[in-house]
């Protein structure tokens, strides 16, 4: 913890960072944000986008040949675009301005990991064993990637080791891809994991190590620990490039969704996305991609729990990574284990800073009487870090955004991004759902 003076000039820099510190749920609108045409040059730009997305099509007949779930979609992983207006009209009777029309995009439904992890963590891997098989000479681009199926690339993929620091979601799409590929894996999880993501990844061969404590420890231990061997890969999510890549592709995937549903983005029709957020990555790569495709037109919201506000206090004290929750004396503890991050990603907030509109924090609690209503008005289940962006279209209306931007909120489409959820045991499923009933009483 940064010493109590120290902490006194910050907020006295940001009046907003003593309700973060007393853990009361706020909204902060991001004074950083450029327009699309003066942000300043990034580490990457649309091409490596556009690039990142031909190589999941390069790998879509290895997907189609080795997890046959994906034989459908002819090797595609993606997720669908739900309309949820009983949510909506929950939402809306409960109190609460709500201008336009909720959607769900439903990356909790995404094959094989059920996470928007996988968008990334698979990337990165297939993106790493790619470079491998090329620099042996196994492969040409113009290959049919189905090749990677075979047994003489997972004896040559055996040389080598993939490690990860996670808690949780990260790490299941890491462990599932690179065993699947035939690497060794480490994946470092802190204490937050929940049981049974851990107890999923060892079924696969995957060899977990536990820390008592967060996901820093985790991610640093997991670090050093894969220097010491020299065909070990490490996958860092505090500052990766691939993994940013890898969520970007998930923006040009849902621009094809909107288009097909005959969905407008433009001046008169603003989209708003709501994305829980961890270190940055995911939601960071998809707010990148969705402004290289709708520029001004799309406003991009980050949700983080009340107790792990990585990203907000990186952004608000402009000290990015080099500040973490705990300096503040935050104690990083919260039930949505995906988002339990102390620290921001590096790579991802120095990108976020001039392109996100704003973050906004939500309870634990919170969490659980949307994962409960939302199973009640749509069928549809969360994990409980999933559910954050449900209520983002209302506290982004009670604030000032819509009228200083001048925005016709009444043909606004706001979209949740649901993170994950489809890989919880029915147990563990229906426990959050009577945790959520209970709060509700």
């Amino acid at each position: 913890m940064l010493p109590l003076e120290h902490i006194k000039k910050l907020t006295q820099k940001s009046p907003i960072l003593k309700e973060i510190i007393a853990l009361k749920p706020v909204t902060w609108l991001n004074p950083n944000k450029k327009t699309i045409t003066s942000t300043p040059n990034f580490a990457i730009d649309k091409h490596d986008m556009l690039e990142a997305a031909k190589l999941w099509e390069r790998f879509a007949p290895f997907f189609q040949k080795a997890f046959p779930e994906t034989k459908a979609t002819n090797g595609k992983l993606e997720s669908p675009l739900r309309k949820i207006p009983a949510m909506q009209n929950l939402l809306k009777r409960e109190g609460g301005e709500f201008q336009g029309e909720l959607f769900l995009k439903c990356d909790n439904a995404l094959p094989i990991a059920g996470s928007i992890k996988a968008r990334g963590g698979f990337y990165e891997v297939l993106h790493h064993a790619e470079e491998l098989a090329l620099k042996e000479g196994l492969l040409n681009r113009s290959d049919n990637y189905s090749v990677f199926s075979e047994q003489k690339f997972k004896d040559f993929f055996n040389q080598y080791e993939i490690g990860v620091g996670s808690t949780g979601n990260l790490g299941l799409s890491i462990g599932i891809i690179s065993a699947k590929l035939g690497f060794k894996v480490n994946v470092y999880v802190s204490a937050d994991a929940k049981k049974w993501k851990k107890d999923l990844l060892r079924s696969k061969g995957v060899n977990v190590i536990e820390f008592a404590g967060d996901f820093s420890e985790a991610i640093n231990s997991g670090r050093e620990q894969t220097k010491t061997n020299s065909k070990a890969y490490f996958v860092d999510d505090e500052n990766s490039k691939h993994l940013f890549l890898g969520y970007t592709v998930g923006a040009l995937r849902l621009a094809q969704q909107l288009e097909k549903a005959k969905i407008k983005v433009d001046a008169e029709h603003p989209l708003f996305v709501y994305s829980p957020c961890g270190v940055g990555g995911s939601p960071g790569g998809i707010a990148y991609g969705l402004k290289q495709i709708y520029g001004d037109n799309v406003h991009c919201f980050f949700v983080e729990p009340t107790n792990s506000p990585a990203v907000l206090t990186g952004l608000i004290t402009e000290k990015k990574s080099e500040i973490s929750v705990q300096d503040l004396g935050i104690d990083n503890k919260t039930e949505a284990d995906g988002l339990a991050v102390g620290r921001p990603s590096k790579f991802a907030t120095a990108i976020s800073k001039h392109l996100i509109s704003g973050i906004y924090t939500i309870e634990d609690e919170h969490l659980y009487t949307l994962l409960t209503k939302l199973l009640d008005t749509e069928d549809i289940f969360l994990e409980p870090s999933a559910t954050a962006g449900l209520i983002g279209s209302q506290k982004i209306a009670a604030t000032n955004y819509a009228k200083e931007n001048n925005l016709n909120m009444q043909k606004a489409t706001h979209i949740a991004w649901a993170t994950g959820g489809d890989l919880v045991p029915e147990s563990q499923r229906k426990a959050f759902y009577e945790r959520g009933l209970q709060i509700k009483k």
